[in-house]
């Protein structure tokens, strides 16, 4: 997307953002844990669009729903920063960045590189969060968790269906990525 107007730019950007917020209410329901499908959305908007791009479509989503649009998993408003879940939201952002960044180059881009940037970036959100997560519920709201229980609840609970989430950006980016070259 290097030669795009900046209108095209902004229009896709946006549009990944909207996904991301769509993406918090599209739920799947499992026991315990919310599986959510802003994962995927935030990983492709970094596949698609770039490192630069795919963290700015995603930090829009983070500050519009900061300022109060009820667009995150359990409502918005500066409150949500001391939600343990936020620092998923701030994983995305650098997950994209990270998965972008790594893909931006075409020539030789396979669906192992794809996949490995995914891992890469779920490595970077689970990381982020469980560590957001321990430091606001052990120091900050005073409701402390375990590293066991932490681990349990917030990683490994969670993590089949996004690892399943991996594969499924890795296809829709191989298929979807030369028709938005072509644009």
């Amino acid at each position: 997307m290097e030669q795009k107007s900046k209108i095209q730019k902004m229009a896709v950007c946006s549009l990944f953002t909207a996904l991301t917020a769509v993406g918090a209410f599209i739920k799947i329901p499992v026991p315990v844990v919310p599986f959510t499908l802003q994962f995927l959305f935030t990983m492709l908007a970094g596949l698609l669009l770039g490192g630069k791009l795919g963290a700015l479509s995603v930090g829009a989503y983070a500050l519009l729903g900061l300022a109060g649009l009820p667009i995150f998993a359990e409502g918005g408003g500066f409150w949500y920063v001391l939600k343990p879940s936020f620092g998923y939201i701030l994983g995305f952002i650098a997950a994209a960045y990270v998965t972008g960044t790594m893909t931006e180059r075409t020539a030789g881009l396979t669906f192992g590189k794809i996949l490995t940037a995914n891992f890469i970036g779920l490595a970077i959100v689970y990381g982020v969060g469980m560590v957001y997560y321990y430091v606001i519920c052990n120091y900050v709201i005073h409701t402390p968790i375990g590293l066991w229980p932490l681990f349990l609840y917030c990683f490994l609970l969670a993590v089949p269906g996004d690892i399943c989430l991996c594969f499924v950006a890795a296809v829709l980016t191989k298929r979807i990525r030369p028709i938005l070259a072509a644009m």
